[in-house]
């Protein structure tokens, strides 16, 4: 029993190391993202037609806060994509540590490509259609606060969302997920989709449309994904099985 809470102590003591690790590594990234935010505020309004407006002297503060934040989340998840594999890796077979380690820097641009699909696609569609709504009737002005909320509501979800079939791979190599599941789940798992769907987005239903269609197919290609990886696995134990 004494060497259970001790196994138990020691692993939260290592969980807690990595947590710090993973903490310290986003507050850098987050100095540092502040420190080139000038060219990175001016790069995201270089197509704006309008200058933004400030209604205080601590908006613009939480406006470079926010953009810095995001940039420091994408330079962290490789880093804490580490720290779990770290934390995880004695548990795994030889063969399951080497195929995840591989999906680290997958993650990374998974999440980058994520944020580029929500900015370049979704985000001016959205922007241009709620903004052709108020063209004639009313003079358009956007704080700062707002405009980049709107965008960051935009494309971080995405960033995440984009994650998902890695994930799911993932969870299948370790055995936890498995494609018949998966597919069993559909119903269930469309039905949540669209609910984050409709509530990261503006409420029009443009913007939801743009949102679940994506959303839907990422989910049967994380199926696709699944099965191969299921595969792959079942294939690897039966070799492993023939060798022993």
């Amino acid at each position: 029993m004494e060497d259970r809470n001790l196994q138990m102590i020691s692993h939260l003591e290592e969980l807690r190391s990595r947590a710090i690790k993973t903490v310290l590594a986003f507050i850098g990234f987050l100095i540092a993202g502040l420190a080139f935010m000038k060219p990175i505020y001016q790069w995201l309004i270089r197509d704006l037609d309008m200058k933004l407006a400030i209604l205080g002297p601590s908006e613009i503060l939480w406006v470079y806060l926010m953009i810095a934040a995001v940039c420091a989340l994408a330079a962290t998840i490789p880093v804490a994509a580490y720290q779990i594999w770290r934390f995880v890796a004695p548990g795994l077979s030889q063969t399951e540590r080497k195929v995840t380690l591989r999906f680290i820097p997958a993650l990374f641009f998974l999440f980058i490509f994520g944020i580029a699909f929500g900015y370049f696609l979704l985000f001016p569609i959205v922007l241009n259609f709620l903004t052709a709504l108020s063209e004639g009737q009313f003079e358009t002005m956007f704080t700062a606060e707002k405009y980049f909320r709107f965008m960051l509501h935009m494309t971080v979800p995405f960033g995440l969302l984009f994650e998902m079939p890695l994930v799911i791979v993932f969870l299948t190599v370790l055995g936890i997920l498995n494609p018949a599941k998966l597919k069993k789940s559909r119903r269930v798992s469309y039905f949540l989709l669209i609910v984050i769907s409709v509530l990261i987005t503006p409420p029009d239903f443009l913007s939801d449309v743009l949102v679940i269609l994506p959303l839907l197919l990422l989910y049967e290609i994380s199926i696709s994904c699944s099965t191969i990886a299921y595969k792959k696995r079942l294939a690897t134990q039966s070799a492993e099985s023939n060798v022993a």
